[in-house]
């Protein structure tokens, strides 16, 4: 079912309420997702984008209903990943000649993905167009790296509407599709979860790609992702956020972060965010047991923060391995310019402090020296280092 977005451009996507996960079970979903597709009718019409693969049949029976499929004269794949080209294949079975416009390296992804089936595809880079008629042309920005190698942006004038891909997006399902329509708290978080699970890896390559778009000086009055909510209201409010989330984005935030055995580590978490309260008021304190809560939203957190702290006790001469996993995570996301200190218990051997200072400093983190390592249970001699310790955090 279409949903119209502007003059001859139509929304032609799938809207995943049931949604769970994304990326195997790495990316979690709270809020429903959608994979957007969509139809533009000029002189030429010209498919951007298709669905998921488990959506394939019903998007080339939907996209049926409404045009006839000899009439696409040519479809853009902006990025290879299955979640936008998993459709080619059941569509190309019914219209198999014609034009695939994508960068190089995307044809490479999507006949790795796919086999090569004799597709005819276009290869398009940076500043490459191809007119559709009525005055109108689409024009091509490579996006590489935001986040794969393949991805880029088309840019439809006079409608002025960007076609993002991944960029600008939110794993969030908005049926009424537009960003002035959707629960704006819902939006931003989903916006800042989106940013610091997938994108922001490659912050310093978005910084250049976000000047290189200024430079081009295309008026953009719509930004439409390809997931969740399509930006027309002040479509640059997300670009301007983007613009300061790549900028080792910090708040007056600190996460403690922590799993527990036998509630000795816990102990000292819960005493290390009273501390940070007491001796700064207005500091958000965000306090999660790792075993326990979402790995996705701890780390939105600890994006928004300017130091952690995170503990874990000793257990066979080493860390947790729920602590050891979410570490590996954190160092993939590669973090800037934040502090973090470490703290834990032990019963024998004692080396968790130890291997949590190695493991955050390798994974970005400066590492204060100052930490909490409490024989067995802590005791009144462990929570007088808290004060040090948090104010050495806080500086």
């Amino acid at each position: 079912m279409r949903k119209h977005i502007k003059n001859n451009v139509s929304w032609v996507g799938y809207i995943d309420w049931e949604l769970e996960t994304f990326h195997g079970d790495d990316y979690s979903i709270m809020n429903g997702s959608s994979q957007n597709a969509y139809l533009i009718e000029e002189e030429k019409t010209v498919l951007i984008d298709t669905v998921w693969i488990p959506h394939r049949f019903e998007f080339v029976e939907n996209l049926e209903k409404e045009i006839d499929l000899n009439k696409i004269d040519f479809i853009v794949a902006n990025h290879a990943e299955c979640d936008h080209s998993g459709s080619l294949t059941a569509l190309m079975e019914k219209i198999p000649n014609t034009p695939i416009y994508c960068t190089a390296t995307a044809v490479k992804f999507i006949e790795g993905q796919y086999g090569k089936r004799g597709w005819n595809f276009h290869v398009v880079k940076t500043g490459d167009s191809v007119e559709i008629g009525n005055g109108k042309k689409l024009i091509f920005v490579e996006m590489k790296m935001l986040h794969w190698p393949d991805s880029m942006a088309t840019y439809l004038t006079e409608d002025n509407i960007l076609f993002s891909n991944d960029a600008f997006g939110q794993h969030f399902a908005v049926a009424e599709l537009f960003n002035d329509k959707a629960d704006q708290h819902l939006l931003y978080k989903e916006a800042i979860k989106y940013y610091t699970n997938i994108l922001n890896p490659f912050s310093m390559m978005l910084t250049k790609k976000l000047d290189e778009l200024a430079k081009l000086n295309l008026p953009i009055d719509i930004i439409a992702p390809s997931h969740g909510a399509i930006w027309r209201d002040n479509p640059m409010q997300i670009v301007e956020k983007y613009a300061e989330w790549a900028k080792a984005y910090q708040e007056d935030q600190i996460t403690v972060a922590y799993d527990t055995m036998w509630e000795g580590t816990q102990k000292i978490a819960h005493k290390i965010a009273y501390e940070i309260s007491k001796q700064s008021p207005n500091t958000v304190v965000k306090v999660f047991n790792i075993a326990k809560a979402d790995k996705n939203e701890i780390m939105t957190e600890v994006f928004k923060s300017k130091a952690i702290a995170v503990g874990s006790p000793t257990v066979s001469n080493s860390i947790l391995s729920s602590v050891a996993g979410w570490i590996e995570f954190a160092k993939q996301l590669k973090f800037k310019n934040k502090k973090a200190g470490v703290f834990g218990c032990y019963g024998w051997s004692g080396e968790s402090v130890k291997i949590l200072q190695e493991k955050l400093k390798d994974a970005g983190f400066n590492v204060i020296p100052e930490n909490i390592r409490s024989l067995w249970n802590p005791e009144e001699t462990d929570f007088e280092k808290i004060p040090e310790f948090v104010t050495s955090l806080l500086a």
